[in-house]
């Protein structure tokens, strides 16, 4: 099953081996190693990084944010407890909801299920409205569309109202 799924982070977070605290653009890169070490996960393509101002507008930091795109035998519900776990190694804790982050990895679509009960909802519900999710998607997966309304990415970051974004350099 073809995965999408988004990577963010906003507050400098430990690394998992060595503990020292890496930047969030680190822990991105980092996230994406774990990703690839996932059994039963194959990353396909990881989009270049964006920095995008927190939504709703908080005062937090910038965030960086990305997207890979993958293949799975895992199960959404085994996929996304698999990326709570990764979470939790870089020192994600759950608290308020739009809370800064060390990092936050979102299923946003598995093989264009859609579930609208249970865990995890999909597409994932607010995707379609963020820019840090659907400008890295575009770069990966340009010809994809959203499972619910079948529109285009393409279609769908036109829409987007104005969002402070802006793609970072490798």
């Amino acid at each position: 099953m073809k995965v999408v799924i988004a990577i963010g982070a906003n507050l400098a977070g430990p690394d998992p081996l060595t503990g020292a605290l890496v930047s969030p653009s680190a822990t991105c890169d980092a996230a994406v190693e774990a990703l690839r070490a996932t059994p039963g996960l194959e990353i396909v393509s990881v989009s270049p990084w964006y920095e995008s101002e927190p939504i709703p507008p908080s005062g937090q930091p910038p965030y960086i944010n990305g997207v890979v795109v993958g293949k799975t035998s895992l199960s959404p519900v085994v996929l996304l407890d698999t990326l709570h776990h990764i979470e939790a190694q870089f020192g994600r804790q759950r608290s308020v909801v739009n809370a800064a982050r060390t990092l936050d990895l979102d299923l946003i679509d598995a093989g264009g299920l859609i579930r609208t009960e249970g865990r995890p909802l999909l597409p994932h519900p607010r995707a379609t409205q963020r820019a840090f999710v659907l400008l890295p998607l575009r770069d990966v997966w340009p010809d994809w569309r959203d499972p619910l309304t079948k529109r285009t990415v393409e279609d769908l970051v036109s829409a987007l109202p104005p969002q402070t974004i802006r793609r970072l350099t490798p």
